[in-house]
């Protein structure tokens, strides 16, 4: 268990936390959630003593081991792979390497003997002669391939890197597990090994994540963080985000009746908790829902962004997009080849590929920034596109003005500056925040002023690489709600899983050997035996 009593922190004049009380039980899986500079990710030091509380205290159940997933990329480069996983459990790691010590003296006494017999006791109890064999399953299970096991970290990718040392913190089953943006860097199919190991973890996890599909799928309860206080709400992620703007809808309606209010709350929990029945954690979510109180229902005091994408230009026809014989190659490197088909009206694309290079390169292609390949397309006459780039630094870099002037720059039609800063209000630039000089935002702030430049342009076809990149969990939900109630044709590249399987109608995945092309849903998509089928041929072929 871990007991937070009358926590608090500051920062001088600022307070992020304000006497916070919070217990936290065995069994548990919590997601931490807040808009970017809540705490989260201060949280969660804290937790683990990498920082200290200005007042207050945290305490742990004795004898319980802790494993954080580092955000330090480097901590570990000089140690082998599978050494770095294994120093996760710290006690299993000190007393091998005081076992190889002793047995390395030359002068080996009988004390030493002595001391040798009761490490290999206690190596014997923590599981340690298949430590080794554990911690090179968990690397393969999270995409490091065994000829990497014994290289030097500093030796892999960033990527790959992640992925180390979250098998390091992962390793031998802590009792509690702290970890900030675990999904960060990982494919699909490890992400469905994560889920699935942590759904069945029997310890406590505190987690801080942006990817609503993996709160939803490994959560029992929130930890909401708003105006420097900590609730926990029993449900995923879904459940608070759903429960609490029925709550704000029904807070802003005065003439709402209490009995009224406990009765559609009450119809709500039970349709949710019906649904749960298909998770795969349905025992405890179960139990955390039937634990819920109706009070405890708060409206969040959070702000949504208005990402609406209504585009009031002209109406697209019915020739959309043609696409014939597409080929990209970069440093001899075949990204992708064989690309033909037809965007169609009503088409809500995911464009996938294993190398993110690919899906770029597709978007740079189209919308003229690439003319570096073979093959032809052709858009609709009455196609009018705009998009979101992977990288958005040209729109920034060398214009220092401020983001009304900013904005200005891309209205074809009225450049009043009340119209133009209705646009910024909408991705919540108010004041005088509008006066900021555009070459100082931070990666998010840049992303809602691309959506700021999107819905001005009134487009009746969007194109996104990635557009989720630098958002807190209320702009994606804005953008997955303005993207699924759009009415043109959408081609998008995205890890959040949910926003794909919600927007998608159509999925295309980019191979080296071809194309392979369903209508069908995401999760459809990624569970069908015949798409793997056809990507195993297609990457052969390749």
């Amino acid at each position: 268990m871990i007991t937070v009593s009358n926590l608090s922190l500051r920062y001088g004049k600022r307070t992020l936390f304000e006497d916070v009380n919070l217990k936290f039980t065995q069994g548990n899986c919590y997601g931490v959630i807040g808009a970017n500079g809540a705490g989260k990710s201060t949280f969660l030091k804290i937790l683990s003593k990498e920082i200290d509380p200005s007042t207050g205290s945290v305490a742990f159940t004795p004898g319980e081991r802790m494993a954080v997933l580092t955000q330090n990329h480097y901590a570990f480069d000089e140690f082998p792979v599978i050494e770095t996983v294994l120093i996760g459990h710290k006690e299993l790691f000190s007393i091998m390497k005081e076992k190889d010590a002793l047995y390395a003296k030359e002068d080996f006494t009988e004390k030493d003997g002595e001391r040798a017999g009761e490490l290999e006791n206690l190596f014997a109890e923590m599981d340690g002669w298949n430590a080794e064999n554990n911690a090179a399953t968990m690397l393969s299970n999270l995409g490091i391939k065994e000829e990497s096991h014994y290289k030097l970290l500093k030796e892999l990718d960033g990527n790959q890197k992640v992925r180390v040392l979250l098998a390091q913190a992962l390793f031998g089953k802590p009792d509690i597990l702290l970890l900030d943006e675990p999904t960060n860097d990982l494919d699909i199919q490890t992400i469905a090994w994560l889920e699935d190991f942590l759904a069945s973890y029997e310890g406590i996890i505190l987690v801080v994540s942006h990817d609503r599909h993996f709160l939803d799928t490994v959560c029992t309860h929130v930890v909401d963080i708003d105006f420097s206080r900590m609730t926990i709400y029993s449900g995923n992620y879904s459940f608070w985000y759903e429960s609490s703007q029925l709550a704000s809808r029904q807070k802003s309606d005065q003439n709402k009746k209490l009995e009224d209010r406990v009765k559609e709350l009450q119809e709500f929990i039970r349709r949710f908790s019906a649904n749960a029945s298909k998770s795969k954690q349905a025992t405890s979510r179960k139990k955390a829902l039937d634990k819920i109180n109706i009070e405890d229902i708060k409206p969040s005091n959070r702000k949504y962004p208005a990402i609406i994408f209504n585009h009031q230009g002209r109406e697209a026809g019915d020739q959309i997009l043609q696409i014939e014989n597409l080929k990209k190659e970069l440093n001899g490197e075949v990204l992708f080849s064989g690309i033909n088909l037809m965007v169609n009206k009503g088409d809500k694309i995911a464009i996938l590929s294993e190398n993110s290079l690919a899906t770029t390169a597709f978007y740079d292609i189209l919308t003229g920034r690439d003319t570096d390949y073979s093959g032809s397309f052709k858009f609709g006459v009455t196609i009018n596109i705009a998009d979101i780039p992977n990288d958005n630094s040209g729109y920034f870099n060398g214009k220092d003005m401020n983001l009304i002037d900013w904005l200005r720059d891309y209205s074809e039609g009225d450049k009043d500056e009340q119209f133009v800063r209705s646009f910024l209000g909408r991705m919540l630039f108010s004041g005088e925040e509008v006066l900021k000089q555009s070459s100082v935002l931070s990666g998010g702030e840049k992303m809602r002023c691309m959506f700021s430049r999107m819905m001005l342009q009134q487009a009746n076809m969007l194109l996104f690489d990635e557009p989720t990149n630098h958002l807190d969990l209320e702009s994606i939900t804005a953008l997955n709600n303005g993207m699924k109630d759009f009415k043109g044709v959408i081609l998008f590249t995205s890890r959040d899983h949910e926003l794909t399987e919600t927007v998608a109608n159509r999925i295309i995945e980019l191979t080296p050997g071809g194309i392979i092309d369903k209508l069908m849903t995401y999760d459809e998509y990624i569970n069908s035996d015949v798409v793997k089928q056809q990507r195993e041929e297609l990457y052969a072929l390749a």
